[in-house]
């Protein structure tokens, strides 16, 4: 566990030492990732390149794949896809992909220039496995990386200083997650208010720089000193200002620690996010979310192919668990259900059965049961209304496939927001309603992140963090990550 917990405040500029501090562990990525990925990415291309270029009788195939594996190498490097910093930090899919596409234009460019004679198919199918490589190592490295912190490895000691309604935040949020390197081990608060989450306090700011007997810069460096910090958070507010935050970072970069400044913008993917400048002020540019134009246009075609695709395949199991459903209660193999779609437009959502015929009337004799953590959801882990059958469906999430019937007609995308029911649209926030800008899927953020054991503020966010910073690459990675869920079970009852 990072900072978290309840504890005595400490006392003014020492270390409490009833406050919580991360377990003694390494603040260094494992040395291996470096030249793990960079192995992989050689062999990912020089291998079946040489491979199929030997195959089909090309002079000199291994000189050919070693000039490509070096283009490969070259392209990944001047990303810096293998500094240190970078590394395992994300799954890694967006860049595999990017760099694989400037890779098939260069080699192309060269096969115009240079008359090659192999097939293009041949060539472009050569180096699919540096694609698949490339992204399965940055997913697996990813995995083992989040492990890792999840048991206080791979941290970056972090001193904030800010007034505390906006570090407490901060240090909340930080001690909340995993996925990241930050761990706070003290704070150095701005004024007269005393923090009120469980870090150690060590030292002061005053509400004004007038009002200091030692300079800012100063007391800011002799704490980070002290607690060893790797960098310093600021958290800006009325009594720290850009002025009193240039001279803070004078200090610190004078005896080389960093200094991070956060924005106070929260949920919003770093590919939104540009930094400019302009009359000498710092400027952080804020990208629209994505509501229209080509991405959209290719979410919607892989929809549908997915779709019809899908129930081509799986017709055949369809057959099966309608007679299975038929044979295990009376009533009809489908159940069918309103929800509101987009723009808050409703429409009919097909399931297979899983409850007892007139589920709905039961309900209310077990409202005093809900399981729910807030919200209007209704929540039971083990409700008598489910079938057998209807258990095994949804442990495996078999029921949810005739929406695939929804997502043909455009009602709903494979990907996207859960879909919700009239009673909550109804009870909806201005915040909570803009989940309904985009199409509800079978499949999203709060699929792979824990279904039924979600709070429902937990999953409000999941849903507008999808809605706000989604893109095409994430909607293949959670598909992906899907299977994982749904074999896993977690949540699913």
């Amino acid at each position: 566990m990072r900072n978290a917990g309840t504890s005595r405040y400490a006392p003014e500029g020492e270390p409490s030492l009833a406050a919580p501090r991360p377990r003694p562990a390494g603040r260094a990525k494992p040395a291996w990732y470096a030249p793990t990925t960079v192995g992989v990415d050689l062999a990912g291309v020089l291998l079946p390149l040489a491979t199929v270029h030997w195959a089909i009788g090309r002079p000199n195939p291994l000189l050919t794949a070693a000039v490509a594996t070096a283009g490969w190498l070259a392209l990944r490097g001047a990303h810096r896809r293998y500094a240190h910093r970078g590394l395992a930090e994300s799954r890694g899919l967006l860049a595999a992909l990017h760099d694989w596409a400037l890779l098939v234009g260069l080699l192309a460019v060269l096969r115009v220039l240079f008359d090659e004679g192999s097939p293009p198919l041949t060539s472009l199918l050569a180096l699919l496995p540096a694609l698949l490589l490339t992204a399965a190592t940055g997913a697996l490295l990813h995995r083992h990386l989040t492990a890792e912190r999840r048991r206080a490895h791979a941290l970056r000691r972090v001193l904030l200083v800010g007034e505390p309604p906006g570090a407490d935040e901060v240090a909340a949020r930080l001690a909340a997650g995993t996925d990241h390197p930050y761990v706070v081990v003290g704070v150095v608060p701005v004024g007269d208010g005393s923090p009120a989450f469980g870090v150690p306090v060590c030292g002061r700011l005053p509400a004004t720089d007038a009002d200091a007997e030692h300079p800012d810069g100063a007391v800011v460096l002799e704490a980070a000193t002290r607690l060893r910090a790797d960098l310093v958070l600021a958290v800006p507010g009325a009594h720290l200002g850009g002025e009193r935050l240039r001279r803070v970072g004078w200090a610190l970069q004078d005896a080389g620690l960093p200094l991070t400044v956060s924005c106070g913008l929260t949920d919003v993917a770093p590919r939104r996010l540009a930094v400019g400048a302009a009359a000498g002020l710092g400027l952080l540019h804020l990208d629209p979310p994505t509501r229209a134009g080509g991405a959209l246009v290719a979410k919607a075609a892989l929809d549908r192919m997915g779709a019809a695709l899908g129930l081509l395949l799986l017709s055949p199991l369809f057959a099966l668990v309608a007679v299975a459903v038929r044979l295990d209660s009376r009533g009809p193999a489908l159940y069918r259900q309103h929800r509101v779609g987009r723009h808050g437009v409703p429409f009919t959502m097909w399931k297979f059965r899983t409850m007892v015929p007139g589920a709905e009337r039961l309900r209310a004799e077990l409202d005093e049961a809900n399981e729910a953590h807030g919200g209007p959801l209704f929540k039971l882990r083990r409700d008598p209304r489910v079938t057998r059958v209807g258990r095994l469906l949804r442990r495996s999430s078999l029921d949810e496939l005739p929406q695939l019937v929804n997502v043909l007609t455009g009602n709903m995308s494979l990907v996207g927001p859960r879909p919700p029911l009239p009673d909550e649209v109804a009870q909806y926030t201005p915040a909570e309603a803009r989940r309904l800008r985009m199409r509800p899927g079978m499949t999203g953020l709060w699929q792979v992140g824990g279904r039924s054991d979600l709070s429902w503020d937990e999953g409000i966010a999941l849903d507008l963090s999808y809605t706000d910073n989604w893109s095409l690459t994430q909607d293949l990675d959670i598909l992906a990550r899907t299977a994982r869920a749904v074999t896993g079970g977690r949540g699913a009852y």
